[in-house]
């Protein structure tokens, strides 16, 4: 029997295939926005920890960019590499699926969670949003035929529903352990990081299908000045179009996005913040290695 006041700590991989919810869930497991999301696939670029403690129990949930077949650019390559690294050396796995839809996508994460050696689950995402409930049923058992030693959960990361169940699944898995980090630490990523996400966030989110995935932004200046705090970014596209586009007439569109990404920085730094854009141009940067590298894209 294990015991209920034993300090806990480990790592949770949270994988799937892109657009399937993993940054939308584990923000409403930490009860705050730190993974950025659009409706765009392959969002999430990096892994990222999020960090939750609560009383003896301390789950470090590592969301991964989404496994997706489309792997030709050193982008792509560096992406999946990074989410199938997730699944080593971790307690626990989530693999989170979209109701009864399923993809190559969906088939390829499977294939690789199967020769998961420790606790895994399956979290249903949006079943809120299932029309036919009875058409679930075949799918669980067809799941669970697939991953026989997995837990299956219905939850509606978007709503909230049925976290508690799944988080009391995760914490029943997790060794123990004294915890890795500070209580009230939430994260392993600087603050100038969340910022440059949460700029690229509001331009996918507000440029979906007219930009494609060859972006990323660089902050420049981090710098707290009495009760403000002074950002400066550059968002790097590879052609003068996008930049266009990302601009928009007289300003308007990287107008918005600034009022927006602000918003979200005020509310995590809890700070007044002073953003400043700028758009540059860099031909190529998404397939260079070397580039990525620069960028901040780790090993590839």
């Amino acid at each position: 029997m294990t015991d209920s006041t034993a300090t806990r700590c480990g790592y949770v991989a949270i994988v799937g295939r892109p657009n399937v919810g993993k940054s939308t869930l584990l923000n409403h497991i930490l009860g705050q926005k730190l993974a950025i999301t659009s409706r765009k696939p392959q969002t999430t670029r990096h892994n990222m920890l999020g960090i939750k403690t609560e009383g003896p129990i301390q789950a470090v949930y590592v969301d991964t960019p989404g496994m997706h077949k489309n792997g030709e650019k050193a982008l792509n390559r560096y992406m999946n590499k990074t989410a199938s690294a997730a699944l080593k050396d971790v307690d626990v796995v989530i693999f989170v699926v979209d109701r009864t839809r399923w993809t190559d996508e969906d088939q390829m994460v499977l294939e690789r969670v199967q020769y998961v050696q420790g606790p895994l689950i399956i979290a249903i995402n949006k079943t809120d949003r299932l029309e036919d409930k009875a058409a679930l049923m075949p799918h669980l058992e067809w799941l669970q035929g697939q991953l026989p030693n997995a837990q299956i959960v219905p939850i509606s990361a978007q709503q909230g529903h049925n976290l508690e169940a799944l988080e009391g699944l995760i914490a029943a898995h997790l060794p123990e352990n004294e915890h890795f980090f500070p209580e009230d630490q939430i994260t392993d990523r600087s603050s100038r990081f969340l910022a440059a996400e949460l700029v690229r966030e509001k331009i996918m989110r507000q440029l979906g299908a007219e930009l494609p995935y060859q972006i990323t932004v660089e902050i420049e200046q981090f710098k707290q000045q009495g009760k403000t705090l002074h950002i400066h970014a550059l968002i790097l596209v590879e052609r003068d179009g996008q930049k266009k586009i990302i601009i928009g007439d007289k300003g308007e569109r990287i107008k918005r996005i600034g009022t927006d990404a602000r918003r979200d920085m005020e509310l995590l730094f809890d700070s007044k913040v002073m953003l400043n854009l700028w758009v540059k141009v860099k031909g190529g940067w998404s397939d260079d290695e070397r580039a990525l590298r620069s960028l901040g894209y780790g090993d590839l």
